[in-house]
């Protein structure tokens, strides 16, 4: 099966070829057979009932430096592509929120991966309140009040901006910390979106456990480790990673939430498990798959594809 495939995702020029996730799916993709076609998510746009872009033929290949080439500039009715990889990253704002919507007038016509509907109705944090016992105590509220009572209850604890990714505004305040108000103020006067609170895990030393899924299926997982000092472990802001063995816990929680995530069309799932605990699932721009690759040989975008590719063959079959 020959595939036209559109990738929406942030400029191509700046990906790191060795990690990133879009990079190497595209790889993948080319390798069998598919045609690639790149565009930047400005260039979306809806157009007298049509879904267009405006972006360029697309070839990758492993060369540091030289890792693309784009063919002349061309506008795209996107109805007319077999599959949309929605792979721009975060922050999920109301730009990505109404690309969803456009998005989701073509799905599933087009095969949009991961399904627009459930990426704009399963925020990273936010999906993971479907699984309370799974998850550590958490709370999201914008009440300094609130806050304020969570951390009476739970002591040291985890807070962060609801919508941001990367590590990007995460801090552990201690339970006796003087600077919550000052924080929640700062925080405020950025955007009027709510915090989450989460009560601290100090099994995140040991790291934070990215496991990748695929279709609803668990396929490996990495370890992500805190730089000396550091409570965040994501990899954008120096986490390392490391090779991991998935526990039974891990499998436990794979198995409670991987029947949704499959029902939902979020075929390549990334969530973050530290020690015992569930908390997050990232299903926007999830990354990791070409670390679990170097660690222990297993090709989650060939896998990605192969489930894409047995999605649009059902979708054309009628079944």
């Amino acid at each position: 099966m020959s595939l036209s495939v559109a990738i929406q995702m942030d400029p191509i020029a700046g990906v790191d070829i060795d990690a990133d996730s879009t990079f190497r799916l595209a790889e993948e993709a080319q390798a069998r057979g598919h045609s690639l076609f790149y565009y930047h998510v400005g260039d979306l746009a809806f157009d007298e009932g049509r879904v267009v872009a405006a972006g360029w033929p697309l070839e990758v290949r492993r060369k540091r430096g030289d890792h693309f080439t784009l063919g002349a500039r061309e506008m795209r009715d996107l109805s007319e592509t077999d599959v949309v990889l929605l792979r721009q990253d975060p922050p999920f704002d109301m730009s990505y929120i109404t690309n969803t919507h456009l998005l989701e007038r073509i799905h599933p016509k087009t095969l949009v991966v991961n399904d627009p509907f459930w990426v704009r109705n399963c925020p990273e944090k936010l999906l993971v309140l479907d699984f309370a016992d799974l998850t550590p105590p958490t709370m999201i509220a914008r009440s300094l009040a609130h806050i304020r009572d969570f951390r009476e209850r739970h002591g040291d604890m985890i807070l962060k901006p609801l919508y941001g990714n990367g590590g990007a505004g995460v801090f552990k305040l201690t339970g006796g910390d003087g600077n919550l108000a000052s924080l929640h103020e700062l925080f405020m006067g950025i955007n009027r979106e709510p915090l989450i609170a989460q009560k601290f895990l100090p099994a995140v030393s040991k790291g934070d456990k990215r496991v990748i899924l695929v279709d609803g299926e668990p396929v490996g997982a990495i370890n992500r480790v805190p730089q000396q000092g550091e409570t965040r472990s994501n990899m954008h802001v120096g986490g390392r990673p490391e090779k991991v063995e998935m526990t039974a816990r891990d499998r436990e929680i794979c198995a409670r939430i991987g029947p949704v995530l499959k029902e939902r069309g979020l075929v390549f799932v990334g969530i973050d498990v530290i020690g015992e605990w569930l908390t997050e699932i990232n299903v926007t721009s999830p990354t990791g798959i070409q670390e679990l690759q170097r660690f222990d040989g297993t090709n989650a975008a060939a896998l990605i594809w192969e489930a894409i590719e047995r999605r649009r063959a059902a979708q054309i079959s009628g079944g």
